[in-house]
């Protein structure tokens, strides 16, 4: 679980129209230093990324390890992103002198500024906290900070200055990223500082915009109340969500059509949701000749497929994400994050699933980070990197 028993190489990874110098920020690599299942773990990451392995080989880890990253890149606090702290420690991970456990997560976000990386420890115990946090550009330490003393919730910081003083030196907020909260703290007034409020918003925007996505069949199969029309990541406001996209994106909605065409059994002439008389929708597939089939009667395999394709073709607007609102959209990259991603699919629709998810993510607008038990179906599929692990 340590590392990928067949690296990825970069010509997996397919080529993007848009000019590598001027991409938008992404995470290229996600490292497990100590977490769960994982010790000295570091995944390379494509536009379209698939963890395969074994129940058991860290494939669920990992995923949750991105999605508290970017939860915590968003500014959200340590407490709300780890819920179950202890269940994040190496099993084996024993206490120090001063009884403290913890684990380490980081990644790398590459976009204008070249590649940025960030590290971060937390400590679970005796108390939940960040212990140290570091940011590092071209071998030059951005931002570091250190817990220096236990009795002050807060964290000693140190960011890169380059003025009359080398770095500027100040307490943080120990249960929140440092890097989220540089652009309130560094004014920019150097060209230091400015390269630090770069590299942090570089890796900010990388991290954000992620949909952490795992249809859930039984609560699509229920009609749902019109709402905000913007999709949950168990899918169940499916209905919802179609009433709205039919009629306001016609090339998107005709190309989840010919998808779920694809991947359904039996004529689909359309994908829509129609009211009831209680002021709800429910989903349908139109069969053409006056047929139409209520998504309740279809199979587990058939209404994960839908909901992921529908995932795929649709955007932050449409997702409920965490979005970098001050970012323009032009610079943001939509990841989906799908745990179980082959989970009740046939073979033809987990293939021609990753072949929409393939060409969605060649476009640039958005990557997928998935994971599936067996990733031999997903290794001939043009712009997969497929990452084995070992349990």
């Amino acid at each position: 679980m340590t590392a990928p028993s067949v690296p990825p190489t970069a010509a997996t990874l397919p080529t993007s129209p848009e000019p590598l110098a001027s991409h938008r920020p992404c995470l290229t690599e996600l490292r497990l230093s100590a977490f769960a299942g994982h010790r000295g773990a570091g995944f390379p990451l494509g536009p379209l990324t698939v963890f395969a392995g074994p129940s058991g080989c860290g494939k669920t880890s990992a995923l949750r390890a991105y999605e508290a990253l970017a939860r915590l890149g968003g500014g959200a606090r340590l407490g709300d992103v780890f819920p179950d702290p202890v269940s994040c420690v190496p099993e084996r991970a024993r206490p120090d002198a001063q009884r403290r456990r913890g684990f380490r997560i980081g990644c790398t976000a590459d976009g204008p500024e070249g590649p940025v990386r960030l590290d971060v420890a937390v400590q679970v115990e005796p108390e939940l906290r960040i212990a140290g946090e570091r940011l590092t550009a071209d071998g030059l330490t951005l931002l570091e900070t250190a817990l220096r003393d236990p009795g002050r919730r807060a964290v000693q910081a140190a960011w890169h200055t380059a003025g009359s003083a080398p770095v500027t030196r100040a307490p943080l907020p120990d249960d929140r990223l440092g890097t989220a909260l540089l652009p309130l703290r560094v004014a920019g007034k150097t060209d230091g500082q400015r390269r630090v409020l770069a590299a942090a918003e570089q890796m900010v925007v990388a991290l954000r915009s992620v949909f952490a996505c795992d249809p859930r069949p039984d609560w699509m199969r229920v009609p749902v109340p019109t709402g905000s029309g913007r999709l949950l990541g168990g899918c169940d406001n499916l209905a919802d969500v179609l009433w709205r996209t039919r009629s306001e994106c016609v090339r998107r909605h005709q190309q989840l059509v010919a998808a779920v065409r694809a991947g359904c059994a039996g004529p689909v002439a359309d994908v829509l949701a129609e009211p009831l008389a209680d002021g709800t929708v429910r989903a349908v597939l139109d069969r053409g000749g006056g047929h139409r089939t209520e998504f309740g009667r279809l199979g587990d395999g058939e209404l994960r497929y839908a909901a992921l394709t529908l995932v795929l073709l649709t955007g932050p607007g449409v997702l409920e994400v965490d979005a970098a609102g001050e970012v323009p959209p032009a610079m943001q990259t939509l990841t989906v994050l799908a745990d179980g991603l082959d989970r009740s699919l046939d073979p033809r629709q987990r293939v021609e699933l990753l072949r929409l998810a393939a060409r969605m993510c060649e476009r640039g607008h958005i990557r997928l980070v998935a994971a599936v038990s067996d990733g031999s179906w997903a290794v001939p599929v043009p712009g997969a990197t497929v990452v084995h692990l070992d349990p």
